[in-house]
């Protein structure tokens, strides 16, 4: 079991020096236990939350959480959340507790949390407080409800994709009862916030179980992205794809980087191939324009989840060229590069190589040497430290005036005219030649 960082030593020792129980509870206690470093350290206690500001008296505290009976102290370690042992009451926006009930039993306090790994405690001797079989169930590896699963997500619907990110991200299966109210109750999300949703999509997606969980519980994601719903076992009729577009979405999400971009960008990459597909008179299927139309979808999609505007803007940006070839010559990658840049260009390989790796053998082993063929293409052309910009040229818009063109967009024509012959190739980007040219132009526009 990890050890209890000093500052959360020196809290626990305060509380109890004044007479308080308190214990470590929830994930900090499931991560200990599976051999993890805690991310947070959350603490619940005997203590009410007016006690719990006496006892750090001489600390910085956070009250926001009063209300329920939380007290977040400012350490070392950054802020640590301190609540009041609690039952909660009715939820009626079915995300929050009307009103709470402090308790004198930790017990009592475990019996409201969502899932029996996250509801243990750990006592001062180093044994766990676990009602609820949480230590078995991390040993099956197994997501299960404290309690009766529907009572627990009708408290709160979030619950729902809690419990995917969790069974995502510690790679768990999802007990069968619990499984059942998932599926059955997912039309609680609907009145979730948008911004809490998201969050829990993310951090499903960057879990090594991700794409299995997709794929098991697709309809909780058509909940909450309804336009991927036609995707679900729609055949592509192509040799160049082995399974529907559902299936290797999900494929495709597992095989990426886990970055939150690069995965959020394979969940949506073929959101419009079934509006775009069609057959040719030999029976194949296609899906032409689908990456234009899913960039439009997907940036629908991720304003009303209220994504921040850099992940929406990347993602759109990426699923509208993930289509395209790999470039294969120095020119094609200048041209790649001058338009979206490195960061982009990487992104992009690595969405080509997750959207191949769910091809049939053959497919793959063309394509996928092509990939690496535009790596090296990329890293070539930024040795070569090659201008990719107007602003870049050898030359700017003061020595196209000393020329004498007057001042007005024809300097701007020429600039963009020299950057594009130094783009292809035909051009050096040397000052004496590209100050030729500029007179050239400059005399044909006369």
């Amino acid at each position: 079991m990890t050890n209890i960082p000093t500052p959360i030593e020196t809290l626990l020792g305060a509380l109890r020096a004044a007479g308080y129980e308190a214990y470590p509870v929830g994930g900090c206690v499931r991560d200990s236990l599976m051999g993890r470093v805690p991310a947070d350290w959350d603490l619940c206690t005997s203590a009410l939350p007016r006690e719990t500001e006496a006892v750090f008296a001489g600390y910085r505290l956070i009250e926001t959480g009063l209300r329920h009976g939380t007290v977040a102290v400012l350490t070392d370690m950054g802020p640590v959340e301190i609540t009041t042992f609690r039952t909660d009451g009715t939820y009626a926006d079915g995300r929050h507790p009307d009103a709470v009930t402090f308790v004198p039993d930790v017990r009592e306090d475990l019996a409201r949390r969502d899932f029996t790994v996250n509801a243990m405690a750990l006592a001062p001797d180093g044994t766990v407080i676990d009602p609820f079989g949480g230590r078995e169930d991390l040993a099956n590896r197994v997501i299960r409800c404290v309690g009766e699963p529907d009572a627990r997500f009708h408290e709160d619907g979030l619950r729902i994709l809690r419990a995917l990110r969790f069974a995502s991200k510690l790679d768990f299966e999802i007990e069968s009862a619990t499984a059942r109210s998932v599926l059955a109750d997912r039309a609680l999300l609907d009145g979730i916030s948008r911004e809490r949703v998201l969050s829990e999509l993310r951090g499903l997606l960057m879990g090594p179980g991700a794409g299995r969980v997709l794929r098991d519980f697709a309809p909780v994601v058509f909940q909450v992205i309804p336009e991927l719903a036609a995707s679900a076992g729609f055949e592509q009729h192509n040799p160049y794809h082995i399974h529907d577009v559902w299936t290797h979405t999900t494929m495709a999400v597992d095989a990426s980087p886990r970055d939150e971009v690069l995965r959020l960008t394979m969940l949506l990459h073929d959101v419009a191939k079934p509006e775009k597909f069609f057959t040719d008179e030999k029976g194949a299927g296609h899906f032409y324009g689908h990456a234009q139309a899913g960039a439009e979808t997907a940036d629908n999609i991720l304003r009303r989840l209220k994504c921040d505007n850099d992940t929406r803007r990347t993602v759109v940006t990426l699923i509208d060229s993930h289509d395209i070839q790999p470039p294969q010559t120095p020119r094609a990658m200048r041209r790649l590069l001058a338009k979206v840049g490195e960061e982009r260009v990487r992104q992009l390989l690595a969405c080509w190589r997750a959207d191949q790796s769910d091809r049939a053998a053959d497919i793959m082993a063309r394509n996928m040497p092509m990939i690496d063929g535009a790596e090296g293409l990329l890293e070539e052309v930024l040795s070569e430290k090659a201008c990719l910009s107007v602003k870049s040229l050898a030359v700017n818009g003061r020595d196209i005036l000393a020329l004498g063109v007057e001042k007005g967009p024809e300097v701007g024509r020429i600039l963009e005219a020299l950057f594009a012959l130094v783009l292809d190739g035909a051009l050096p980007d040397r000052r004496e030649e590209l100050l030729a040219k500029a007179a050239e132009l400059a005399a044909e526009g006369k």
